[in-house]
């Protein structure tokens, strides 16, 4: 028999993943524990949850796994090759659909940026108090894109207008965002993408008290702080519009003590997502306002899922002993936001759970 464990590690799905296909009835384990629960498998089912393993990867849904690994068990190598064969062609038509959007993506998107007028401006100098630009960039820098496939999404992004330098970072499934004031510009609104290392050695600089120097000279930023510089080329990229996504007020308000919140994060019940790849938390508020973590057999229709990891970073960012954790709809964005500064909070977009 095999543990759970050595499931896991031999067939390269997580024990959280396991155990949503136990409770799903796609892979049952041979034998369950009565009294610890633990969960013990016969050494043929490794390959059952290799090719599981396998067919999720794929895309394949649930209802059809069950079918082939049915069919696999019973040696029906017929049944099996119809069902692959039959979601190979569902993925040759969906990736036929996805290329002719694309493609009229692709005309929007020509258009948008020959009628677009960008914000980048000439020169423009300003100062930042240090504190603040730190504070800012240790906000929203967990939330920065490392997907080579999305370079636009690879930076942070300055947002200044009037007195204020907003700092961005998202990666599509979260988004952060904290303000800085700035002196000494009187200008328009300016945007620029600062890549990842750059505002990296940028925060470096920003460990003093007084203020830096910010400047933006065509593609070119720098950031000064006494005799030491910090400087490179911006991201030839447009940011998306954040204002856009930015979270609307109302729904249901929480106050968490970070400490404890977190504890009952990393000990707490998970389940998995569609792919079964990250561990998720679901949320709710009860009567009292406070936040639970629902268990599995909790259905309620207002419960939130969220990739925990990311809450946690979220939470970490946060960076004070309470923050308020602001729910919509089951499908709206979780807002994790500071009591005392309404410029600073992240989203993290909800994750849909396995029926």
């Amino acid at each position: 028999m095999r543990s759970i464990g050595e499931l896991a590690r031999d067939s390269g799905l997580g024990i959280s993943a396991l155990r949503f296909y136990d409770r799903a009835g796609v892979l049952v384990p041979a034998w369950v524990d009565p009294v610890s629960g633990y969960r013990w498998y016969e050494p043929g089912q490794l390959e059952e949850a290799r090719l599981l393993a396998c067919l999720r990867r794929a895309g394949m849904p649930l209802a059809d796994i069950r079918l082939v690994l049915a069919g696999w068990s019973g040696a029906d190598t017929e049944l099996v090759r119809k069902l692959l064969k039959a979601h190979l062609r569902r993925l040759e038509q969906g990736l036929s659909d996805a290329r002719s959007g694309f493609s009229a993506l692709r005309v929007l998107l020509d258009h948008r940026e020959n009628t677009m007028t960008s914000f980048r401006i000439a020169t423009v100098r300003l100062s930042v108090a240090a504190p603040e630009l730190a504070a800012a960039l240790d906000t929203v820098r967990f939330a920065a894109s490392t997907d080579p496939e999305l370079p636009m999404l690879g930076g942070i992004l300055f947002d200044v207008e009037g007195e204020s330098l907003h700092a961005v970072a998202t990666d599509r499934y979260r988004m952060a965002v904290a303000r800085a004031g700035v002196a000494g510009h009187d200008g328009g609104r300016v945007q620029v993408v600062v890549p990842t290392p750059l505002a990296d050695a940028m925060r470096a600089l920003s460990d003093g008290e007084g203020p830096v120097r910010l400047s933006v000279d065509g593609d070119r930023v720098a950031l000064e702080a006494g005799d030491r510089q910090a400087a490179g080329r911006c991201l030839d990229h447009d940011f998306p519009d954040y204002r856009r996504l930015l979270p609307r007020t109302g729904g249901r308000r929480a106050v968490v003590e970070v400490a404890a919140f977190r504890r009952a994060l990393e000990t707490g019940p998970v389940r998995s997502g569609e792919s079964g790849a990250h561990d998720l938390s679901v949320l709710r508020v009860v009567d009292d306002g406070a936040v639970t973590l629902c268990a599995d057999d909790d259905e309620d229709p207002d419960r939130v899922a969220v990739n925990r990891e990311f809450l946690l970073a979220a939470l970490a960012a946060g960076a004070r002993e309470q923050l308020v954790l602001e729910f919509g709809a089951p499908t709206a964005p979780i807002a994790v936001r500071r009591p005392d500064d309404a410029g600073a909070f992240s989203l993290l977009m909800p994750v849909r759970l396995e029926d």
